[in-house]
């Protein structure tokens, strides 16, 4: 796995996403958390086509940090399946990564 990942979830309100977002930042879980929304998320649920409007959290933050942090995001949220993906990133500036490094470190 790479040393740096970014992590994708999604929610249903602007506010629920603020609060995901900043709690992890607040763990130092991630170093960085970035909400762009709403967006139109198109799924099958419990045999249902769905339509809904989301919020798109993306934390970037490191490998070491992903069962931590996958656990709060399923901890605070309210879906039943919460959207955990996790996308290695596998080059950055070297100012950018340590700066996401040292934020991430507590």
């Amino acid at each position: 796995m790479a040393d740096y990942l970014a992590v994708l979830t999604t929610t249903d309100t602007e506010d629920k996403a603020q609060h995901l977002a900043t709690k992890a930042v607040e763990m130092r879980l991630a170093a960085c958390a970035q909400i762009d929304g709403p967006i139109k998320s198109i799924y099958r649920w419990e045999g249902k086509i769905e339509i809904d409007a989301e919020w798109r959290v993306l934390y970037k933050t490191t490998a070491a940090h992903f069962d931590e942090l996958a656990t709060l995001i399923e901890a605070v949220h309210d879906y039943h399946t919460p959207e955990i993906i996790a996308t290695p990133i596998t080059a950055g500036s070297d100012a950018y990564l340590a700066w996401l490094s040292a934020e991430t470190t507590g």
